[in-house]
């Protein structure tokens, strides 16, 4: 499986995410204290110091900044700077405690969500660390901190309980957002892991199919060469009809068809990076996919429509997804040979190619199961087109659907970005 696909899977990292939450709960935070030590003074008119205060305030605030230059530079967040930013924020909240009321003051109790985010956020020795940092600095301003003689003006208490179920909705609200949005996270990144190893198996599954058509390419051409003798020799045979060397010609039609594909096939059996292949424009190049297949199924009756929304651009695009077009072609083909349509359409940034039959449709539970397992509605059918359509497309970044069609039959839709097809 590709990097850049297995990359795609993956939800953006864990630790980038919560260094943002970070920055957020640190502006509520200090939106808090501001309020709080206003409140404080002007209210209860004790005096405390604000020009310290203030200090870590704006100390906190130039983090806050700082942090979020370097959030924006993006790149991968350790769990030891995010050990660092927290152990930041409580030796913010020791000072601006310390510095007005000690442990009587209601903010001591922020160190909890501030212990819980730890844990929800850090791995389990960083967690401790920061939990004992944490009983430390409280014990500290509880047992350590001399008196602060806190002026106990009247309605002190009242304000004090106020201050107190501030802090416990703030903290409430604060652990419970965190902590949803940390599940939600780990939920999201095993979902996105689970699809990955999903498609790391059907790519491993694509790849088994594909060594064993290399295998049996190979094999094939002996017979092939055989048969063309054979056609040969009976269309310049004088005691054959003209109805026989119809029949004649038009087997070694399709034996030259069938070796093209085999030389093509071996050409491909290096996987050519798209910078080496030549351009060519997306118009000419789907009409022309259209027209191999054509030849190589001559009895269906089809009707290939191809337009944009912009011009034409250049693209070189992987071999494997012609063959992947001509798979659903084929599985259309197969439904409806007298009633197929290929409608290409494209704008500046994606591809997309509907396929319409006028087939018995697929039903939804076997739609369900379409490229992820092989299974077919064919007697003589193994249903590996799709699935290998399917593993060249995703690979791709694309996308293959199917749906029901109006009037019957079944609508099968492409869609590519025009990127993944090497578009200049």
């Amino acid at each position: 499986m590709p990097a850049a696909t297995t990359h795609a899977l993956l939800p953006a990292d864990p630790g980038a995410q919560s260094l943002r939450r970070l920055l957020a709960l640190r502006w509520l935070s200090i939106a808090g204290q501001i309020a709080l030590v206003l409140a404080t003074q002007r209210i209860l008119g004790m005096p405390l110091p604000l020009a310290p205060i203030f200090s870590i305030v704006a100390f906190q605030a130039a983090l806050n900044a700082f942090t979020h230059m370097r959030a924006a530079r993006g790149g991968p967040v350790a769990d030891a700077e995010l050990f660092t930013q927290l152990a930041l924020d409580a030796a913010a909240l020791s000072g601006v405690v310390a510095l007005a009321g000690g442990a009587s003051n209601p903010l001591i109790s922020l160190y909890l969500p501030l212990v819980a985010i730890a844990a929800a956020i850090l791995p389990g020795h960083l967690a401790a660390a920061f939990a004992a940092l944490s009983i430390v600095a409280y014990s500290a301003l509880a047992f350590g901190l001399p008196d602060t003689h806190v002026q106990h003006a009247p309605g002190a208490f009242e304000f004090h309980l106020l201050g107190m179920w501030i802090v416990f909705v703030l903290s409430a609200l604060t652990i419970a957002f965190f902590v949803a949005r940390m599940t939600s996270a780990i939920r999201a990144r095993d979902s996105a892991l689970a699809r990955a190893r999903e498609q790391a198996l059907r790519d491993e599954r694509a790849v088994a199919l594909g060594n064993l058509a290399a295998g049996a390419a190979h094999e094939l051409g002996t017979p092939l060469a055989t048969i063309a003798v054979l056609s040969e020799e009976l269309a310049r045979s004088a005691q054959a009809g003209a109805s026989a060397r119809e029949d004649a010609e038009l087997l070694r039609e399709q034996v030259a068809a069938c070796k093209q594909i085999l030389t093509r096939l071996a050409q491909r059996a290096g996987s050519p990076r798209a910078e080496v292949l030549p351009a060519v424009a997306l118009d000419a190049w789907l009409l022309a996919v259209a027209a191999r297949w054509q030849a190589r199924r001559p009895s269906v009756v089809s009707r290939v429509d191809v337009a944009g929304d912009a011009a034409a651009p250049l693209i070189a695009p992987e071999p494997t997804l012609e063959q992947a077009f001509c798979n659903v072609f084929d599985n259309a083909g197969d439904a409806s040979p007298s009633a197929v349509e290929i409608a290409a359409r494209w704008d500046v940034r994606d591809l997309a190619i509907d396929v319409l039959d006028r087939g018995p449709g697929v039903a939804a539970p076997l739609r369900e199961k379409l490229g992820r397992e092989a299974v077919t509605t064919r007697a003589d059918g193994h249903g590996l087109g799709l699935l290998l359509a399917f593993a060249a497309v995703e690979r791709a970044g694309g996308r293959i659907s199917f749906a029901a069609r109006d009037g019957g039959g079944t609508r099968a839709r492409i869609e590519l970005p025009l990127a993944a097809l090497g578009a200049a």
